[in-house]
């Protein structure tokens, strides 16, 4: 079970997590994917299936619509065109009863294409279901880049780890020049959050199905590669009131002062995304700047909350083994 997340809406989450089932099933993989944005389900316009009818098993159980040979299943089915008011504990009940009252048979795969945000359904399936992990969509602005450190957080407080991050809407081709422009910024994604990026997907008129293939392939080897370091040794953290330390399995110890550490932050409220520089003005810092919590990002990095408010820092390994 993969989840497909943006805490930030109009990404293309949604195009992304089709895409990537599209690809899992053209592989010859039995694929499913849940529609788990109730207020704004995506399903029926993606698959043009706005007069689809859903019907029950003699169990009660729903039966998936069946497209592509994929299987579907989505609150818009049962909607249609009607907006959904309800509330977190009614939104709640549903995303239980799609989960598990859909009979979704024999699956390799099962796509869940998650609401915007970090809210009462992200927990809902956390806690009902064990993901395998979570596949992150963003584009480059800094509202969207804001939430990508978000999304991560969320995901390794509920310990579900993550795949990867589909950098989506990165670039475009020029006809004349055949050079990538880069929209908004020449961001490496991957060296900001530690996370690998699956594949840079171009803003164009129409998407052609081996770039979902290749994002599908590179999340699939991050599943196994996760799986393979489970038991591998973190590192060893330790923080005061004037440095981090970090003490990795091979016996390599380093330390950072707080006030150097802070002004590394790559976050997109630190860093200006068109140009990569620091916004952070350095004389600015506190000079009682101090770590409040560490937190553990699978085998990629740390995220820490600093005492002067700060808590969307995220901190490669990497920044520590250079």
């Amino acid at each position: 079970m993969v989840a497909v997340s943006s805490c930030k809406g109009g990404v293309g989450k949604s195009t992304v997590a089709a895409g990537l089932a599209r690809a899992l099933a053209a592989q010859g993989f039995k694929t499913g994917i849940l529609d788990a944005d109730i207020h704004g389900p995506s399903l029926p316009t993606l698959f043009h299936l706005p007069q689809a009818q859903l019907q029950a098993n003699e169990f009660k159980m729903l039966k998936p619509i069946e497209a592509e040979g994929l299987k579907l299943m989505s609150f818009g089915f049962l909607l249609g065109d009607a907006p959904a008011v309800m509330r977190g504990p009614i939104v709640t009940r549903y995303i239980q009863q799609l989960l598990f009252q859909t009979d979704w048979g024999k699956l390799d795969y099962l796509i869940v294409d998650m609401p915007p945000g970090t809210g009462d359904v992200q927990l809902t399936i956390t806690q009902s279901v064990r993901l395998t992990g979570a596949v992150i969509v963003t584009t480059r602005q800094t509202l969207s880049l804001v939430d990508v450190a978000r999304g991560i957080l969320m995901f390794e407080k509920v310990q579900v780890p993550i795949l990867g991050i589909v950098d989506n809407m990165a670039y475009f081709v020029c006809d004349d020049c055949q050079k990538k422009h880069f929209l908004f910024g020449a961001t490496d994604v991957q060296e900001r959050f530690g996370v690998r990026v699956l594949t840079q997907i171009p803003l164009l008129p129409s998407l052609n199905l081996h770039t979902y293939m290749e994002a599908a392939s590179r999340a699939m080897q991050e599943a196994i590669k996760i799986q393979a370091l489970a038991s591998q040794t973190l590192p060893q953290i330790r923080f005061d009131a004037q440095s981090v330390g970090l003490k990795f399995a091979d016996g390599k110890e380093v330390t950072f002062k707080n006030r150097d550490l802070r002004a590394l932050c790559r976050c997109a409220l630190c860093v200006n995304e068109l140009s990569g520089k620091s916004l952070l003005d350095l004389a600015a810092i506190r000079p009682d700047i101090a770590a409040k919590e560490i937190l553990p990002l699978g085998n990629y990095a740390i995220g820490i909350t600093w005492n002067d408010g700060h808590s969307s820092g995220i901190y490669p390994y990497t920044i520590f083994q250079k």
